[in-house]
């Protein structure tokens, strides 16, 4: 039996620059008739764009049966950024099945979520779905205010002058609600390796209390790597390794590339 994951085609049908780094593509077509949602609230899906045969991964913002839109963070260089910058509506891509992560523990009385600008667009549809008290930490490099839903409890985090984030040290500063809950984070790798190590030494949370995934990968200069946590996620479940070594393996892997 074949395991090749689904993909579907899609047209771009609008284009919005929500900020300088930050570009809406609204997706369409028949092609994405047969797509199904994995309705939990960080899913994210491959993007392959003209030009270009490797997948980029971005979270689905929305999905209304009819119309996915996709939040894409741009940079200086790189193929995806460039395709997005320009005159891309009408451009047909592919896109793969979708994927997630967020696994709110039975009896959670509230959520934590802290990102950079990558993970702002899984922040909101998680702040839109989940039925808790949530704070948010969002470290973005622009005005970014009006993108959260209305009322949201954030504290906005300019993107240091050196462009080296700070969450690691931000997350270590957390002044933790009382009773059970779910702290969910996603950012730059070599961060959120930090802040594994965090909850698991200082705070000693149990590996379903949290969720924390490295997105993108600093490449030096180069435009950021795209990384697809699905496969570790799973293989580590399935292996029963606990969340931090399976985290540590990646890493470890990563690092001898």
């Amino acid at each position: 039996m074949s395991t090749r994951a689904e993909q579907y085609s899609a047209t771009v049908l609008r284009r919005e620059q929500l900020s300088d780094h930050l570009v809406r593509l609204v997706l369409g077509g028949e092609g994405l008739a047969a797509f199904r949602s994995t309705d939990i609230p960080d899913e994210w899906v491959g993007l392959v764009v003209p030009g270009q045969f490797q997948a980029r991964y971005y979270t689905v913002r929305s999905w209304d049966g009819v119309e996915m839109v996709l939040d894409v963070v741009v940079h200086e260089t790189g193929l995806v950024t460039e395709w997005a910058r320009g005159e891309c509506v009408g451009d047909v891509v592919t896109v793969t099945e979708a994927k997630g992560s967020f696994d709110l523990p039975e009896g959670a009385q509230w959520v934590l979520l802290v990102g950079d600008l990558t993970a702002l667009p899984a922040m909101a549809r998680i702040r839109e779905t989940v039925d808790l008290p949530t704070r948010i930490w969002a470290e973005v490099p622009d005005d970014m205010s009006g993108y959260l839903p209305p009322g949201a409890d954030v504290t906005w985090l300019p993107v240091p002058e050196h462009e080296t984030s700070e969450l690691a040290s931000v997350v270590e500063q957390i002044d933790w609600p009382e009773g059970e809950g779910y702290f969910w984070m996603a950012g730059e790798s070599a961060q959120m390796r930090a802040i594994r190590k965090h909850l698991m030494r200082v705070r000693q949370l149990p590996s379903h209390a949290y969720d924390v995934m490295g997105y993108w990968r600093s490449t030096a200069g180069r435009q950021p790597r795209a990384v697809d946590p699905a496969p570790i996620h799973r293989a580590g479940k399935a292996a029963g390794t606990n969340d931090a070594q399976t985290w540590a393996d990646h890493h470890a892997a990563r690092e001898q590339e």
